[in-house]
């Protein structure tokens, strides 16, 4: 019966869906390992007998994005058996999905985050001083770039020199911004202003435009990232106002900043969103650590590696 139920389904998701061939394999493979769990009585099987498989899953190691495949799976081939009149209910309903481990960040290395500088600065003089007063600032302060296309006009004063930004929830904060940031976002306001013309609204921004929130938008911030990362040499994809907020927040951890500060940086409510940061130090360490430590080569490596000495 659970045989020829998985060829009904499997013939289901080709015609009906139009399921690529590899997607098809997939099924197969996650479905038939259910099926020799659960036995002959697959199709009929309750949801406690597919908790216990789930359960086994995790017994045996398997990651849980593993484990979320397989139940993916099964909620796919159960609901079919339902829907076909094979069963009278679907068991998957009453089953809980694992917790994913949150990703972790994707940052660039300090070199691309000079390349992608470099790269602004090679842009027509139009849109130049605007990419480089954006990247330095986003990258200086760790700001969200809502936060950054908000600030007012007088954001930036000789006399303070610590930014005043109204993050998520109205919550204010203060961030500190260099020097060179500073003198990068006065030579693109300059400019914008005058772009932006006599309209009344935008002259309360740092970052003024003819848009009609009257500043730059988030994603006019985005394009002219990807355009200087294109100049850079690097992959415009993995350019965006968020990944150099957490260049920011990476690169200050990994040069011995406290998480408690970095917390207060980003304005996160919570130090556990910020401790994700140490995750992917973590993540680099042990890299480091497997390519060079003499010790962490594969065995066959380092049975060669000693032949040669």
């Amino acid at each position: 019966m659970a045989a020829r139920a998985l060829e009904s389904f499997l013939e289901m998701m080709a015609a009906e869906r139009g399921a690529a061939r590899n997607t098809l394999e997939a099924y197969r493979r996650d479905l038939t390992d259910a099926i020799a769990h659960l036995g002959p009585g697959a199709a009929e099987a309750d949801a406690a007998a597919l908790r216990g498989y789930l359960q086994g899953l995790a017994a045996q190691g398997l990651s849980p994005r593993t484990q979320a495949r397989r139940l993916s799976a099964l909620r796919q081939f159960y609901r079919f058996l339902a829907r076909e009149g094979l069963r009278r209910d679907d068991p998957t309903e009453l089953l809980d999905a694992p917790r994913l481990p949150a990703p972790l960040p994707k940052a660039l290395s300090e070199a691309e985050v000079a390349a992608l500088i470099e790269g602004a600065q090679r842009l027509p003089p139009g849109k130049a001083a605007v990419a480089v007063a954006v990247l330095e600032m986003l990258y200086a302060s760790g700001l969200r770039v809502s936060e950054l296309v908000t600030l007012p006009a007088g954001a930036l004063r000789e006399e303070a020199p610590l930014l005043l930004v109204r993050g998520k929830g109205g919550k204010e904060r203060l961030v500190p911004l260099s020097r060179r940031a500073r003198e990068a976002a006065r030579a693109a306001r300059e400019g914008l202003a005058g772009k932006a013309g006599a309209r009344p609204r935008s002259a309360r921004f740092l970052l003024p435009s003819r848009a009609a929130g009257g500043h730059l938008t988030r994603q006019s911030v985005g394009l002219l990232l990807k355009e200087a990362a294109a100049a850079a040499g690097l992959d415009p994809a993995r350019v965006s106002p968020h990944v150099l907020r957490h260049s920011f927040a990476t690169h200050l951890l990994s040069r011995g900043a406290d998480l408690r500060s970095l917390q207060a940086l980003l304005g996160h409510a919570d130090i556990a969103t910020t401790q994700i940061y140490t995750r992917v130090l973590e993540e680099r360490l042990r890299a480091v650590l497997e390519e060079h430590h003499p010790l962490a080569a594969p065995p066959a490596r380092g049975r060669a590696r000693q032949a040669r000495t």
